[in-house]
């Protein structure tokens, strides 16, 4: 039995008789060099998928179907096809299960593929005879992965990446959700991407998962594919667990410090897109060549990152996302100051979420957790709001239909008398427990709905996060019948013209809370459609009220349709 050293999808060639048709020609080598040319379908693909009864992903089959001779010159149609049965090989040779069945021995041996005593079908190029069916009578596993529907552009290197057209609405999904918002109640019909979270590198690039997140990601996958849903859903590695914060001592920077760690990391996280039928990766490293608190790093992480990023796309194709959560200012580079030049990153990358929230955290005097902009020019972190976010990661090179707008459901509860917000006299990150663009490492800590403390009452909250819905269960918000919200128990509600955000303030009960409302979530929205941003996306879905606030971010995208949609 041939024993396969390497597969590669090398070309394709036509033919019109006896009908249309696109034969695509895989080079085979084995480990003794021999080297040879097979010619298959897609119909054979199909039919090796279903003999196999593999756990991979086929190419969406709604991305090349009913071939006529017109469709033949769609350079991007037939590249996007070919990237998409090179992953789902290179997946089937790296299965110690499969890469020696005698069904895929068949496959890659030159002649008629009939496993099982199917009826043959000659199979030499360029004639060959195929099903009259369309291909889009074929039936594909409801686990694969689903096509976004956005625009895909050539990027320089001519590398076809989705990541510009109508503007994507996403959102964070973390794996503590579940005890809030199961997966199965999600309104899938107003998402286009779903990133959920974590998966961990460890110290030997190896990934790690956190208690039953691999059954709630399982539930979340089952979820966003029944019915007519076309949400994408995204696993997002962090580099490090939930209750580390930002500061915590974990494995990114070694994870990709070599070509070795590297090839690991990335087999890891292809097994498990390919293992849940997932439509790409997401990396959540906000600070590399930052310590931190201890936290490993090296003046070579941008550059190892980039790395790592090239070779994702290398093995996932061009039909799978790769996005990164990033804070207001591109990554460091070895002299540890923003890059200056994140164009090689844009080549390779469909999205950059800017995780513009917790610019101020808890502080005393309160300050914005996430301001739309500096307007007073007040701010002591003048970098850290939506419009310097974007100029910054533009004028390094990062297309801004590219960049997604971060959007917190959720605020700060501050210990504090004041009545206006104030960012002059705010202490920066350097100096805070929080960090401009950290996502939360843990759920919010949960407000009794009985008992404890009276309506109004933060005080067990000061120097807490605390999402929209817990406003609304704590009695310090009320939803009024226009679909808005207003201060109540005693609270008032006030807005901050610098950063365009709201504020609840009550001097009694020496309480602050910043966060962000129906107004505020709409202007940066539609901040994000008119500066021509990819979308936004938010952190994270189980805090809003139902999709209350995710109706309203749709409105501001101009997606309209979605935000009437019953969820």
């Amino acid at each position: 039995m041939p024993i396969f050293s390497k597969v590669c999808i090398t070309g394709h060639t036509t033919s019109s008789a006896p009908y249309p048709h696109i034969l695509y020609a895989l080079t085979v080598t084995l480990e003794n060099g021999t080297r040879y040319e097979v010619f298959r379908r897609f119909s054979e693909f199909v039919t090796l998928h279903t003999s196999l009864r593999d756990p991979y992903s086929l190419p969406a089959k709604h991305t090349l179907t009913n071939l006529v001779p017109s469709a033949w010159v769609n350079d991007e149609l037939i590249t996007e096809r070919k990237e998409g049965l090179a992953l789902y090989t290179h997946s089937i040779l790296q299965s110690t299960e499969i890469q020696d069945h005698p069904i895929l021995v068949q496959f890659l041996t030159p002649g008629p593929f009939a496993p099982f005593g199917m009826p043959q079908i000659e199979c030499r190029a360029p004639i060959v005879r195929m099903e009259s069916r369309s291909l889009a009578s074929v039936a594909v596993d409801p686990t694969q992965s689903r096509p976004l529907s956005i625009k895909s552009e050539p990027d320089q290197d001519g590398t076809k990446i989705a990541g510009s057209g109508i503007a994507i609405a996403g959102a964070y999904y973390p794996t503590w959700a579940v005890d809030t918002l199961e997966p199965e109640k999600i309104a899938f019909s107003k998402y286009d991407v779903i990133f959920f979270a974590f998966i961990t590198p460890n110290g030997v690039a190896g990934i790690d998962w956190d208690n039953d997140s691999k059954d709630v990601l399982r539930r979340l996958v089952a979820a966003a594919r029944s019915g007519t849903n076309t949400t994408r859903i995204v696993i997002s590695m962090d580099r490090m667990y939930p209750t580390g914060g930002w500061s915590g001592c974990h494995w990114m920077s070694q994870a990709v410090s070599t070509p070795s760690n590297r090839a690991k990391l990335c087999e890891g996280i292809v097994g498990i897109i390919n293992t849940f039928g997932l439509d790409g990766i997401d990396i959540d490293w906000e600070y590399p060549n930052d310590t931190g608190s201890g936290n490993p790093h090296s003046p070579s992480d941008s550059t190892n990152l980039l790395s790592l990023v090239k070779l994702l796309r290398n093995v996932l194709g061009s039909t799978r996302i790769i996005s990164a959560a990033v804070t207001h200012m591109p990554w460091r580079g070895a002299d540890g100051k923003p890059l200056r030049n994140v164009s090689e990153f844009a080549k390779y990358m469909n999205f950059v979420n800017i995780m513009n929230y917790d610019v101020f955290g808890a502080s005393d005097p309160p300050g914005p957790n996430a301001p739309l902009e500096n307007r007073c020019g007040t701010s002591v972190q003048p970098e850290a709001n939506a419009r310097a976010a974007l100029s910054q990661w533009t004028k390094a090179g990062m297309p801004a239909s590219k960049l997604l707008l971060g959007l917190p459901l959720y605020g700060y509860v501050a210990h504090s008398n004041a009545k206006k917000l104030s960012g002059s006299s705010v202490p920066t990150y350097q100096s805070s427990t929080s960090s401009p663009g950290a996502h939360p490492r843990g759920p919010p800590v949960p407000i009794p709905r009985t008992g404890a403390a009276p309506p109004g009452d933060l005080s067990r909250l000061w120097g807490q996060q605390i999402s929209f819905n817990q406003l609304l269960l704590s009695g310090v918000l009320h939803k009024k019948t226009d679909g808005t919200y207003d201060s109540a128990n005693g609270f008032t509600m006030s807005w901050d013209d610098c950063s365009d955000t709201p504020f609840l303030f009550n001097q009694a009960r020496m309480t602050v809370v910043t966060y962000d409302d129906t107004w505020s979530l709409f202007d940066k929205a539609k901040f994000a459609k008119e500066a021509g941003m990819g979308g936004c996306f938010t952190w994270s879905l189980d805090q809003d009220d139902g999709i209350a606030l995710q109706n309203v971010i749709l409105a501001g995208l101009g997606k309209a349709t979605k935000a009437t949609q019953l969820g």
